[in-house]
């Protein structure tokens, strides 16, 4: 007996014109394929919805219910509230009218199959560039967890298992499989950071910074790059887990947490907006007696004092240590006070800098110097490991949403603002280089690590603690510079005419549509009723077909919400 395949069937359904009714598929079924043809132990029935007829075959499964000529549209349904248009939504996918979409993920994975192996789901939703560790699919992970465990055998979902377990982050997941997010094609996009990572790690040369005694003690073989998208998909090469302080990485981080506090025009009535052309830790300032930026470490010091005012600095150091986790998505940010007691105990020139501000009156009135500085040194002394930082980075390309919770940690005005400072002065006096060669948004620090901004795309961190006679991380500097000679991602890459780089934000080499937020209804209409076509994608090889793990992405799709 022939044996009737779900989603094959799915497939030419979802091809064929919205026009084009179920029965005429059947009655012409000689122009499809075997694997298409309906046997004679699933009868079809002729019936009516809405005006509109179609043939439902046996009871269980779903059909799509398509507009015939001259058929009139139903009116347009009164607005109900929220728990009216779920409770009609479900009643209509129940009737068959609308495939759901839990359904159609498990057909794309299943490939015609009853039930499908948790793995291969946990697999292709990795080939996404999601993570089962994502905050966003927390519960979909514990349902996972939990199902299997009543499962006989612990490891095989039927659909209705899957649909359980997926039923509360499907908006999600589906945006995911359909390749929607900034990354369509992440698995290739992913290889090639892999590649670039490699030719920056043959590069000898540099000096472990030793002026802070306990930065010296890291080893000069230690390189690790990170990436989170805007739409929280992950990539980690190398030494990615080891924590480091953020030293002067932390200086953007700093004023954007200020700027959100207090507002443009406060902060920068001590600190201004100009690249210096001096080394960072000069004791000099503008023609206005302020700090020249706050990416220099009189800018910084400044800075410092404006967190949380009148508080004391164990408050201050919370309150700090708290936003810098929520723009980590609750990822590792630790203290290392190892690391305070040595910038502290060689601190001359901070001190000396201190000193001259305060000489210049370039605090807030009340301002207690030293306890400025304390906090200061703190601040430098935060640890974290490339994955958190790169999140961080995310967040400030993301507005100021942290890609991984959704949740709101910045202004727009005070992503807006650091991006520009860390554009023109966060690469010490290498800044005006590094803007013209890579032209992206960036910070180093004396540490190795340099927190890497592509707006509206990614952040990206990368980690080597050997630096060069500027202070900046050899290999970093590299990777950076290799990225954007590979991507068109520096600022003033025209995407229309600027042919000679590869451009990840496009599926396939083809124009990337832009969609706005998505519910569930407007997801499934969209891969329901549009005339769309469904394409193999291996989660292991994105040009190839080889393995068994396959899901469908949708490819022509009509215009997006």
């Amino acid at each position: 007996m022939l044996q009737f395949r779900a989603s094959l069937v799915l497939k030419e359904l979802i091809q064929t014109s919205p026009k084009r009714l179920f029965s005429d598929i059947i009655r012409h079924k000689k122009t499809l394929p075997n694997a298409y043809i309906y046997s004679a132990a699933y009868p079809l029935t002729k019936t009516v919805c809405n005006g509109r007829p179609f043939f439902l075959p046996l009871a269980g499964r779903r059909v799509l219910c398509t507009k015939t000529e001259g058929s009139i549209d139903p009116p347009e349904p009164v607005k109900k509230d929220e728990s009216v248009q779920e409770a009609t939504a479900d009643k209509r996918r129940k009737a068959g009218i609308l495939p759901s979409l839990e359904d159609l993920l498990f057909y794309s994975i299943a490939e015609g199959q009853e039930r499908i192996p948790a793995h291969k789901f946990i697999t292709a939703l990795k080939a996404t560039g999601l993570r089962t560790g994502d905050p966003r699919l927390k519960e979909c992970m514990d349902m996972l967890k939990a199902t299997l465990k009543s499962t006989s055998d612990g490891v095989m979902l039927d659909r209705h298992l899957f649909k359980k377990c997926v039923q509360s982050n499907i908006v999600l997941l589906t945006q995911a499989f359909r390749k929607k997010f900034v990354i369509p094609d992440f698995q290739p996009f992913a290889s090639n950071i892999d590649a670039l990572y490699e030719k920056a790690r043959n590069l000898s040369g540099g000096l472990v910074a030793d002026y802070i005694p306990q930065l010296a003690k890291f080893s000069p073989d230690l390189w690790a790059v990170s990436l989170c998208t805007v739409d929280g998909q992950r990539h980690t090469v190398g030494d990615t887990k080891v924590p480091f302080c953020l030293q002067s990485c932390v200086k953007p981080l700093k004023y954007a947490i200020a700027v959100h506090d207090h507002g443009t025009e406060y902060v920068h009535r001590f600190i201004g907006k100009e690249p210096s052309g001096l080394r960072f830790n000069k004791l000099f300032l503008d023609e206005d007696d302020k700090p020249h930026n706050p990416m220099v470490n009189a800018g910084a010091i400044v800075c410092t004092s404006l967190i949380k005012q009148g508080a004391s600095n164990a408050e201050k150091f919370d309150y700090m240590m708290n936003f810098l986790k929520k723009m980590a998505g609750n990822e590792y940010v630790g203290f290392s006070n190892a690391t305070f007691q040595s910038e502290r105990e060689s601190g001359d020139r901070n001190f000396a800098i201190g000193y001259y501000l305060k000489e210049k009156k370039c605090f807030p009135d009340g301002t207690d110097m030293t306890a400025v500085l304390d906090l200061y040194f703190q601040l430098c002394s935060i640890e974290v490991t490339c994955e958190s930082a790169s999140v961080m980075a995310a967040t400030l390309a993301n507005g100021g949403f942290c890609p991984i919770t959704g949740e709101r940690v910045l202004s727009p005005e005070s992503v807006r603002d650091t991006l520009s400072l860390m554009h023109s002065c966060g690469m010490y006096d290498f800044s005006g280089q590094f803007a013209f060669h890579v032209g992206l948004p960036a910070k180093s620090g004396v540490a190795g690590g340099i927190l890497l901004v592509v707006p509206n795309v990614m952040g990206i961190m990368c980690w080597s603690p050997p630096l060069d006679k500027l202070g900046n991380s050899v290999r970093g500097i590299q990777f950076c510079t290799d990225l954007v000679s590979l991507f068109n991602f520096h600022n003033y890459d025209n995407l229309r005419h600027f042919a000679k780089k590869l451009d990840p934000r496009r599926e396939g080499g083809d124009q990337r549509y832009t969609f706005g937020p998505m519910d569930y209804e407007s997801l499934q209409k969209e891969l329901a009723l549009k005339d769309t076509v469904w394409t193999k994608v291996s989660p292991t090889e994105c040009n190839e077909d080889s393995s068994t793990t396959v899901v469908y992405r949708m490819e022509n799709v009509g215009e997006g919400n």
